[in-house]
């Protein structure tokens, strides 16, 4: 083969343990996380990179002010809003990490099939004739019907 950037293939054991790890995960951050529609994330008021030293430094003023606030204003609160969503960007930045090399392998092994299947098909189609695999070359040859330019369709002449 031309090319194989994948070498390593998991049995359905090593399967059944990534699906392990996975609902554990899952059961792990089930409590911790919501769920928001499309229209309830839009309304948020979100704190972005450029408002998260606002927010750290209104927390610290807030925390040396609290005679001036009200008794309902629950600062501790808010710092655990603050320490809980630091805890959790580190491991959404792993998790990113780890989704974006796994989208490539992906991507990966679809070329090296896709790659094999064209080499394969090369192949067959030099020989389909001689073999007797016309039927199989025809049927391989769907994938690219449509493309190139066929034989009925007239070519205008050059003048």
């Amino acid at each position: 083969m031309k090319q194989n950037l994948v070498h390593q293939h998991y049995s359905p054991e090593q399967w059944a343990q990534v699906d392990t790890a996975i609902d554990a995960l899952a059961a792990a951050l089930e409590p911790f996380l919501v769920g928001m529609s499309a229209s309830q994330r839009r309304l948020l008021v979100k704190m972005g990179d450029g408002s998260e030293a606002f927010v750290r430094g209104a927390a610290d003023v807030i925390s040396d002010n609290l005679a001036l606030l009200p008794r309902g204003f629950d600062v501790e609160e808010m710092k655990r809003d603050i320490a809980s969503h630091d805890a959790l960007q580190v491991r959404l930045t792993r998790l990113t990490t780890l989704v974006d090399k796994s989208r490539h392998t992906q991507m990966a092994l679809g070329s090296d099939a896709m790659v094999a299947a064209l080499d394969g098909y090369s192949i067959l189609k030099r020989y389909a004739e001689s073999e007797g695999f016309d039927t199989l070359r025809r049927v391989l040859g769907k994938r690219f019907s449509g493309q190139g330019v066929r034989a009925e369709e007239e070519v205008p002449p050059q003048m």
